[in-house]
């Protein structure tokens, strides 16, 4: 028998055959697979469109659903549900802009379908005063209009640019690091975690303000950190305006108190300068001069017990540096769309920022908690101070100034929250970035006459401050919110298609190499950026020109969440159940009047939270969906899908589909 011969027996009572085939690419070898790949190709469709039919109905529920929640939030809504520094001027330029964009629109089209080819027509051949007037309105946009706008358009593409190679050079020295394989070193002959007497004094401060849903969980977590009990006291510094919330935590912190932990709860009868002022009260105690370091964390923030360990040694046999700084990590950077696109957000600025500017410059801006400073360095920088909202950039560019060295430890991690709201997010935003622009007025003087070398002061003020603090949610929001539309009804003014979609998407893929899982979201994260650029810019305006809104401050709304969400549920009745089982082992007075308080509290019906409609993104959507029907006319394709999902992704925005919602 040949070698590529194939046997095949057929048992059958009334007829039994032997097949001996001695070529698959025999006729009738090749005929059996001719007439059985059709069959399982068509199978193959069938059982593809049987599952794309399937997903109809709950695609077409889904959005049954979501017009059916976007009428009614647009039914209930109030134009006083939203704050007043949310809208403003710059809602009413916008609001503007739109009506006289429709306006044009229109015009726009009738000349379209009169066939009016204006720029062949001589002024002797117009037949009508529309014509005439529409003529004479050509002419002036360009020969007065256009150019003022192509210059605008110039200056902020040259903004644009200096922008995206700044950030090719951090990430270029992220890999560069990467490459070598370069971290901070600690000096090991200098610490020995093994010898006792090396721990030193270490204060632990956690500041909150109103945290019911995190503080027994931050407290805890604290509170088991690794380290000599002797070695460390924790400062639970409350500001909380709810008599039953500080009964609670101050409950929880006389539990730990019993355990055997160095706990201090503190309260301000007098709550002012925000968190700044919680910060410098607890820094003015007298046992504070008894202590080395300090290690601040906020009320949402879960370090591991080995983060001291991690993070102290560093000091060690290094006497110019003032600050360790360590990295976040989320619980909840999966929970919704929001999320993700802050998660891809905040690994760009932790793994490349961060790590860059620590490593090359030995200095970047604090990130307000999950850091370890020297006290000797915060009392020679002039403390906390209540002059602005970002308390935690103020000091450390007060500390830079004063010679003090940063160091990032990028392996270290403390779990956090993320706003899971875009209300909450929105206020979040509205301050980090109205903060800097109101230290930056304060601090140029400063910087001017400090002692720091002159590459240094440039470094501050050209980089940290002008580059990454201003003109990126100024060329943000003018060049893609307000030109771009600009130029679909002033088309002597085109914008080159490298800076609507080329150059950002570059810049996208780099800022979302540290989180390489979130690559399915790179078009999303594009488009949302440019969304939030009109929330950044109002906020940067508002911080440079001292306006009202760049004072307040906002607590971030949390939720509580555990490292473990499969536990959070069993969690929260464990944790309630042991403050009802501590109250009530308490068999004085004062403990049974807090559990009738605390019962009281709970009956009590709360406001119940809401989605809201942001009128600001809503006309910035229309706005950009006017100017996309109109580079249809000029059949203008990359400008017309970009500004159809850039408005798309403002509507959405703008009507709150994005982030928790809230049935």
């Amino acid at each position: 028998m040949a070698p590529s011969s194939v046997v095949v027996t057929m048992e059958n009572p009334k007829s039994i055959s032997l097949v001996e085939v001695n070529d698959l690419n025999s006729p009738a070898f090749r005929d059996k697979n001719k007439a059985a790949n059709p069959k399982r190709f068509t199978k193959v469709l069938l059982l593809k469109a049987q599952r794309t039919l399937g997903c109809i109905p709950w695609m077409a529920n889904s959005l049954c659903t979501t017009f059916a929640s976007v009428k009614k939030r647009i039914a209930l809504s109030d134009e006083s549900d939203e704050e007043p520094k949310y809208r403003g001027k710059l809602y009413r330029f916008i609001r503007a802009f739109l009506a006289i964009s429709v306006v044009a629109l229109f015009i726009e089209i009738f000349a379209y379908f009169n066939q009016w080819h204006l720029n062949l027509v001589n002024p002797w051949e117009v037949q009508s005063i529309l014509q005439w007037t529409y003529m004479a309105w050509i002419s002036f946009r360009a020969d007065y209009i256009a150019p003022s706008l192509a210059k605008l358009t110039s200056f902020c593409i040259v903004l644009f640019l200096i922008q995206s190679v700044d950030r090719l050079v951090l990430c270029l020295g992220c890999f560069w690091m990467k490459f070598r394989k370069t971290k901070p070193i600690i000096n090991e002959d200098a610490c020995d975690l093994e010898d006792g007497s090396f721990f030193p004094m270490v204060l632990v401060q956690i500041p909150m303000c109103n945290e019911k849903e995190v503080f027994a969980q931050s407290i805890g977590a604290v509170c088991q950190l690794d380290w000599p009990k002797d070695r460390f006291l924790v400062q639970v510094l409350d500001d909380s305006d709810d008599e039953v919330l500080q009964q609670m935590i101050r409950n929880e912190c006389l539990s730990w108190k019993e355990k055997g932990v160095n706990i201090i709860y503190r309260h301000r009868f007098i709550r002012t300068g925000y968190k700044a002022g919680n910060l410098k009260s607890a820094m003015a105690c007298d046992y504070v001069q008894d202590y080395e370091f300090v290690a601040i964390f906020d009320a949402d923030f879960q370090p591991n017990p080995d983060f001291l360990k991690l993070t102290v040694p560093h000091f060690k046999g290094k006497p110019d540096v003032g600050l360790v700084q360590a990295r976040w990590s989320f619980v909840n950077k999966d929970e919704n769309l929001l999320t993700r696109l802050q998660n891809i957000n905040l690994c760009f600025h932790f793994e490349v920022e961060q790590q860059v500017n620590g490593h090359y410059l030995n200095f970047f801006g604090f990130n307000g908690t999950a850091g370890v400073w020297r006290i000797k360095a915060l009392e020679e920088s002039g403390g906390w101070l209540e002059r602005t909202t970002v308390e935690d950039m103020d000091i450390a560019v007060r500390a830079h100034l004063c010679g003090w060295k940063f160091i990032y430890v990028n392996d270290v991690r403390a779990l956090c929250e993320l706003p899971e709201s875009y209300e909450a997010y929105k206020k979040q935003q509205h301050r980090w970035h109205s903060g800097p622009m109101q230290l930056f007025r304060l601090c140029l003087p400063t910087i001017l006459t400090s002692k720091i070398s002159v590459w240094k002061k440039a470094n501050m003020i050209f980089l940290f401050f002008l580059l990454r603090k201003l003109i990126l949610p100024f060329y943000s929001f003018t060049l893609f919110c307000i030109i771009l539309p600009l130029t679909m009804f002033i088309p002597e003014a085109e914008l080159p298609a490298w800076v609507i979609c080329y150059v950002p998407i570059v810049m996208s893929i780099l800022n979302i190499l540290p989180a390489p899982k979130s690559f399915p979201f790179l078009m999303p994260y594009l488009l949302f950026e440019n969304t939030m650029s009109v929330t950044k810019f109002n906020a940067m305006v508002s911080g440079l020109f001292q306006l009202g809104s760049a004072y307040e401050w906002v607590v971030t709304k949390k939720t509580g969440r555990s490292s473990e969400s499969d536990l959070l549920a069993f969690a929260e009745r464990e944790s309630k159940n042991m403050n009802e089982e501590k109250i009530s082992r308490r068999l004085s007075e004062s403990g049974l009047e807090l559990y009738g308080k605390i019962k009281e509290h709970e009956e009590i019906p709360k406001k119940k939270k809401a989605n809201k409609i942001y009128r600001k993104e809503l006309a910035l959507a229309f706005l950009l969906l006017t100017a996309a029907a109109r580079s249809l006319l000029s059949a203008q394709g990359i400008h017309f899908y970009y500004l159809l999902f850039q408005g798309l992704t403002f509507l959405i925005v703008g009507l709150d589909l994005i982030g928790e919602q809230v049935s």
